[in-house]
């Protein structure tokens, strides 16, 4: 099938035939295994987990890829033809390993939006912007620790794992990718009737960068509260921990 990538779907396919052993390696899918590939593309990965699997669900947006799907693969998809942002996981039962070649311009709202079916995902693997998988596994104290890292390493356990040179796709992006691992905590560190405060604290902390938690974070704590936590106000957003920011959130949680 000639398709013509569409800029609009963030379509870059995987033709590098290396990368893609590498990749399901990686995966290590097994013969009953609940997978679900996201963006399944022209079948770079598809076929190959379906040599270890002989059923999968992909989901897909676009309509052509749909359609030559469906004919080539008729009898060993399960299509859900739908946008990946607003699709029910939980719909899909328990102990989901979820793949897939993310598109660039959703993957931070999409990992978001997968992060609400933690307690159902067995795993994750991610091809990601490298930019993107660096931000992820980032420690405090480090340029890339923000956000993304905070709110996505509360749920889940996270390794880079492959690093994907841009030649490897077609067309090629202007970027590295990289294959990120995901594996969902236990139980995640801020318990779940404080997450949306947690997520409250880390976007205010994080909203001007350069300047201390005694400025972004004094609509929520005073001085005395920051003594009584042992820490400094003089800090930055980037330099607490996860752990320190559960401490935050528990103490602002039982006063309020």
């Amino acid at each position: 099938m000639r398709h013509i990538p569409r800029k609009r779907f963030g379509q870059h396919f995987l033709v590098d035939h290396h990368i893609i052993a590498e990749i399901i390696h990686i995966i290590h899918p097994l013969s009953g295994d609940q997978i679900i590939e996201i963006g399944p593309g022209l079948g770079a990965l598809t076929q190959p987990l379906l040599n270890n699997l002989g059923a999968l669900q992909v989901i897909e947006i676009d309509r052509d890829i749909v359609d030559y799907l469906s004919r080539n693969y008729a009898e060993k998809l399960i299509i859900h033809n739908v946008d990946a942002l607003k699709f029910d996981f939980s719909a899909l039962g328990k102990g989901l390993r979820i793949v897939g070649n993310l598109p660039y311009n959703i993957s931070t709202p999409l990992l978001f939006h997968l992060s609400q079916f933690s307690n159902l995902i067995t795993d994750m693997h991610f091809m990601l912007q490298f930019e993107v998988v660096e931000r992820m596994v980032a420690q405090p104290s480090t340029s890339d620790y923000g956000r993304l890292s905070l709110m996505l390493q509360n749920r889940f356990e996270m390794e880079q794992m492959l690093i994907v040179p841009a030649e490897a796709f077609n067309p090629p992006p202007r970027v590295q990718s990289a294959i990120v691992s995901m594996r969902p905590r236990v139980e995640p560190v801020i318990p779940f009737e404080q997450e949306k405060l947690f997520g409250e604290l880390v976007l205010a902390a994080f909203s001007q960068r350069r300047k201390t938690l005694r400025n972004t974070l004094r609509h929520y704590l005073a001085i005395e509260d920051f003594n009584r936590l042992e820490i400094d106000p003089g800090l930055r957003a980037e330099n607490l921990s996860l752990e320190q920011y559960s401490t935050i959130t528990r103490h602002i949680y039982e006063i309020r």
